[in-house]
């Protein structure tokens, strides 16, 4: 039987799949040491190419690091907001706060568990980008804020009588924890001699959502409480 040919890919198919390449060598090296601890001579080289191609893809380091996190920014935002939109479909009686945030957290945490180490380093990568002050919260805001207000907005649903104030407080501690995780310091693999392990998102994912369901429920019990005690003095 005759060889089949593979067709000749396009100039277009080889340029994306270079790119691709380069993508894949920044986030690594940024998911490591962040936009300041990289050089393009060493993205270069990690992606076994010439600085000068680099140039040609994109107009500096910064435009190279912005174009790493948009990549998969989109695609991890719009998992959220379909996994939200999922959860309240049909749904007669008010959404738990815990099945809110598992829809929002688990979903994000599937890919870092299931979608290989491009995933993994764009974790790493996130948290880089959550302590930059300067120019990461632009970021997050661009590419996030969308499905944020989205699970704020279910979050007032399940919990009409909380202080709009602690249901934001309670996404600054959720994007903490989150974003903590996804950095896998191995700080708590040293303080558990081993027990438990930075990198085990199964066991994150088991925890996660449910630890911070009862945060949120505990300090919305607690201001209806003080607002009561206040009412009848």
């Amino acid at each position: 039987m005759p060889t089949k040919v593979k067709p000749r890919r396009t100039k277009a198919e080889q340029r994306e799949e270079t790119l691709g390449h380069i993508l894949d060598a920044a986030e690594y090296l940024f998911g490591l040491r962040g936009l300041y601890g990289v050089t393009l001579k060493e993205v270069a080289a990690q992606a076994n190419t010439h600085t000068s191609l680099l140039h040609y893809y994109f107009a500096d380091k910064k435009a190279m690091f912005d174009a790493v996190f948009a990549r998969r920014a989109g695609v991890t935002a719009d998992r959220r907001s379909v996994a939200l939109d999922e959860y309240m479909k049909g749904r007669v009686d008010p959404p738990s706060v815990e099945g809110i945030l598992r829809a929002y957290l688990d979903t994000d945490l599937d890919l870092y568990m299931t979608g290989g180490e491009g995933w993994r380093n764009y974790a790493a990568l996130g948290a880089q980008v959550a302590m930059a002050p300067e120019w990461g919260a632009k970021l997050f805001d661009t590419h996030f804020d969308p499905v944020v207000r989205k699970m704020i907005g279910l979050l007032k649903l399940a919990l009409p009588n909380c202080p709009e104030e602690d249901l934001f407080w309670g996404y600054h501690f959720v994007s903490g924890v989150l974003v903590h995780s996804l950095a896998r310091t191995g700080r708590i693999d040293v303080l558990s001699d081993g027990l438990c392990q930075s990198s085990d998102f199964d066991a994150i994912k088991a925890r996660m959502a449910r630890f911070l369901a009862f945060g949120f429920e505990g300090i919305c019990r607690d201001r209806a409480e003080e607002r009561s005690q206040r009412s009848t003095k």
